[in-house]
């Protein structure tokens, strides 16, 4: 038996990309809203802009001046709505043939995601 106890070769199709807005559902950043900047599909994560934001202390090297910054971590693609484009309020995602291509689309509105 290996050492990896989920299979990663199976990656499903995920409801959220990175450029999409979305708001914070759950935790303690819940209701904030901000861009999606990094997916992490592998863990399921996604980092977003403003939300969950940490100081991290970094040493002074030739590039970076040093000090106290602020960072974002990756939060859990179960605590992101996406936002509806028509509406502007939370909604769920769903998937459906167009032109025989699969497209996603917003379960408040019907409106095509882009």
């Amino acid at each position: 038996m290996t050492n990896k106890s989920k299979n990663t070769r199976f990656a499903p199709k995920l409801k959220i990309k990175k450029g999409d807005k979305v708001v914070v559902i759950a935790g303690a950043d819940k209701g904030k809203e901000g861009e999606v900047l990094k997916m992490l599909p592998a863990k399921n994560r996604a980092i977003v802009e403003g939300v969950n934001v940490a100081k991290k202390h970094m040493k002074p090297t030739n590039e970076n001046p040093g000090g106290i910054n602020d960072i974002a971590l990756s939060i859990h693609l179960s605590n992101l709505m996406l936002i509806d484009p028509k509406t502007g309020g939370p909604t769920r995602v769903g998937r459906k043939q167009v032109d025989g291509k699969s497209e996603r689309y917003s379960k408040k509105s019907g409106e095509i995601i882009k």
